[in-house]
């Protein structure tokens, strides 16, 4: 009796385990997946890539539609693969949508690619037109031309400060300190205010440009840091310390969306003090003494300018301290087309004229 009992329980268990292994093939049957591209997978802009999706064999296709980053790029009516073009797609993570209608069921498959680029930067060459003072003492993290003045602000709790800079002296017009537990970081002037970054305190601040008076604060979004910042016209632009460049609202400072700058080498990290010049971003790259022009509507590296030779001899005392303080702040007086370029703590501020040849 025992024996009939237990031939009965293992008989139902593997029913059971059966059944489930039924449910669990048909689900995977039905279940439809990308071919191509892998997850992840890398191309060169400008190359096409194959679109194809996995679907099994017994599911009658209505509709697909194909996406990149939420817009339309093709349509099929059978399971045939499509063809991506990528010229006119900007470089960095890319994320591809397959919408796909069979009956009454509709699917939506989600993929990821990564978009770089094999073109080298341009090399960009420079000639020195005139060299003014600058002031030791500023770390300096934002810069650029005013009304006849530099705009600089500088970095480290305790010393940050925003201020007008007269350009043949080196001597702040006018001057006020951040709170002290603040890093300044990158700023910009929009009509009658100014934008300062902070480095690590999640937070924008904006100032009167008039009386240099804080007024009010924002918080940062998705980016946790702030670098560099520069006004194309529309939109602010801040940089983070990665390959991203923010795009923010110039009314309210939300996040808009970021563009993610490459080299024939990879994503270029570390992109600090933004100059928006003629339609370019021209960016100080942290710890090196280059500065690399962006294409916005890709965020490919065009050009890159390596300007070592400006940077101050022998002046720093220690190896860290010439590590830290390089290259960085971009100026250009739009007015007269001149380009001025600093250091952290430099003594020296550089006008210089570039040039493709």
């Amino acid at each position: 009796m025992l024996f009939g009992r237990t031939s009965k329980i293992i008989i139902a268990l593997l029913l059971v385990v059966s059944l489930f292994q039924m449910a669990c093939n048909n689900k995977v049957a039905n279940y439809i997946t990308f071919k191509n591209p892998l997850q992840g997978e890398s191309f060169h802009a400008g190359k096409s890539v194959k679109i194809e999706l996995d679907i099994p064999e017994q599911m009658q296709v209505e509709h697909i539609n194909y996406l990149v980053d939420g817009k339309s790029f093709a349509e099929k009516n059978t399971k045939d693969a499509v063809m991506m073009q990528t010229q006119t797609l900007p470089l960095g993570y890319r994320l591809i949508t397959a919408i796909v209608k069979s009956g009454d069921k509709v699917d939506t498959i989600t993929n990821n690619i990564i978009l770089t680029t094999d073109k080298k930067p341009l090399k960009l060459n420079y000639t020195l037109v005139r060299t003014f003072p600058h002031d030791t003492s500023s770390y300096t993290q934002g810069l650029s031309f005013v009304d006849g003045k530099l705009l600089e602000s500088t970095g480290r709790k305790g010393s940050s400060k925003l201020a007008y800079v007269d350009l043949a002296t080196g001597k702040a017009i006018k001057s006020v300190p951040l709170k002290p537990d603040y890093f300044g970081e990158g700023s910009v002037q929009i009509g009658d205010k100014i934008i300062v970054l902070t480095w690590q305190d999640n937070k924008g601040l904006v100032y009167d440009a008039a009386t240099l008076q804080e007024k009010s604060t924002f918080p940062y979004q998705s980016s946790n840091e702030g670098w560099g910042l520069t006004f194309d016209g529309k939109q602010l632009l801040k940089s983070d310390g990665s390959n991203r460049i923010w795009k923010l609202n110039a009314g309210n400072y939300n996040e808009e969306g970021y563009i993610e700058v490459y080299d024939h080498k990879g994503p270029v990290e570390s992109l600090n003090e933004l100059e928006y010049i003629d339609g370019k971003i021209y960016a100080n790259v942290y710890t090196t003494n280059k500065i690399v022009r962006i294409d916005p509507a890709s965020g490919l590296v065009e050009a890159e300018l390596d300007l070592s030779k400006l940077a101050p001899k022998n002046f720093f005392k220690d190896e860290f301290e010439a590590g830290n303080n390089v290259l960085n702040g971009i100026a250009y007086d739009g007015v007269n087309k001149r380009l001025f370029v600093t250091g952290k703590k430099w003594p020296k501020l550089y006008e210089i004229k570039l040039s493709e040849k």
